[in-house]
């Protein structure tokens, strides 16, 4: 049986509690509404999860191995005012997570030591993809000034990448580095095509200032060179674990109606080019029945070789980690309640994979490691 109340009932309750009673009271029953808003309720009184994880799906005995028998998926933060979190990145020496919430223009920071969540920068240029190079220095992907930036031990910020053959970048998404130095980056061009994100472009087209690509920077000269092109709009990307080959998760279906939706990868030449780019994995699968395909963002390998790729815009039962073993077979998923954005590899042993979900940032931990520094 179930119990309605109305306007007159609530007031009725505020002046036999007192008012801060009553706003605790309705303060705790918003927030119950809103976990149970998104799905599977993470809120404080949620009830608890029976181990094994039912949300780490198993779909390829390959992936028995990672998944954890204790180990359950937990909401580490979440917050109504965040509108889009991506990038997250570990700083090993810090012991914390930091990413962007891009149409907010800040940087967020969880500390491991007792999870307390922080604004990091504000502003921070519309940054979406966030890593740290070997010298432990951070290098953000900015929407607004369509740049690449580094964060320097002395504070300053120095910018590695602004534009190519002299015209402006689309807008940077995603980069990662090259234990020689180099850093690989993407240029789909979503900055310049919203104000939401960045800075909208008044070039009426899907590709703001110049064709979508992927870029290096050279450590030694600062050279930006353009590696590919073969792609729609490249999104997310990573190495392989020995740095022989490089993902690169393709978004372009959001613009382009003939675009696939896959993850292509190109062998690393010499350190320095991309050549022989070709699909590495679909991103369809069957879910309750039906063929959908939705969208690969941020991606990450593991030790073993294997691509953990976000996943989303098809629903429940498709939406959160989607992991593919080094053959392009989905061997398992992270099921989330939310749109995951983006992944990374961190805790002190690199075996806690932090997921950037929509509004929300969450984790678990697994039987493998990242196979780089973040």
């Amino acid at each position: 049986m179930s119990t309605q109340h109305t306007h007159d009932d609530n007031a009725s309750l505020a002046s036999q509690l007192g008012r801060r009673a009553f706003l605790a009271l309705s303060a705790t029953a918003a927030a119950s509404a809103t976990a149970k808003a998104f799905g599977r309720d993470y809120g404080p009184d949620a009830p608890p999860v029976r181990y094994p994880e039912p949300d780490v799906v198993v779909l390829d005995d390959r992936f028995k191995k990672y998944k954890l028998g204790n180990s359950p998926i937990l909401r580490l933060y979440h917050s109504q005012d965040m509108l889009w979190a991506e990038g997250p990145a570990w700083n090993a020496v810090g012991k914390y997570l930091l990413w962007s919430d891009i149409p907010n223009n800040i940087q967020l920071r969880w500390l491991e030591d007792d999870g307390h969540v922080s604004v990091f920068r504000n502003p921070a240029g519309n940054s979406n993809g966030n890593t740290f190079d070997f010298q432990g220095r951070q290098i953000s992907c900015q929407h607004g000034p369509r740049k690449v930036v580094r964060y320097e031990h002395d504070g300053s910020v120095s910018v590695l990448a602004e534009s190519h053959n002299g015209t402006t970048l689309n807008g940077p998404n995603d980069a990662v580095v090259h234990p020689n130095g180099d850093i690989f980056f993407t240029d789909p061009g979503y900055g310049g095509l919203m104000n939401y994100e960045g800075t909208r472009a008044d070039t009426d087209s899907v590709q703001p200032y110049q064709k979508e690509a992927i870029y290096r920077i050279d450590a030694k000269t600062g050279k930006v060179v353009q590696v590919a092109d073969d792609i729609y709009k490249p999104n997310g990307l990573c190495f392989s674990p020995d740095y022989k080959l490089l993902y690169v998760a393709d978004t372009g279906a959001s613009h382009y109606p003939d675009a696939p939706k896959n993850i292509k990868v190109w062998d690393v030449v010499g350190e320095k080019k991309l050549e022989n780019g070709r699909e590495f994995t679909s991103m369809e699968m069957e879910v309750n029945g039906k063929n959908v395909a939705g969208l690969a963002d941020g991606i990450r390998a593991d030790a073993d070789g294997n691509v953990w790729a976000s996943a989303g815009w098809v629903g429940d039962g498709y939406d959160g980690v989607h992991i593919f073993a080094p053959d392009g077979t989905r061997i398992g998923q992270i099921i989330l309640p939310e749109i995951c954005s983006n992944v990374c590899f961190g805790g002190s042993k690199r075996n806690r994979l932090f997921m950037t979900g929509s509004t929300s940032l969450y984790a678990v931990y697994v039987e493998t490691t990242g196979g780089h520094i973040t």
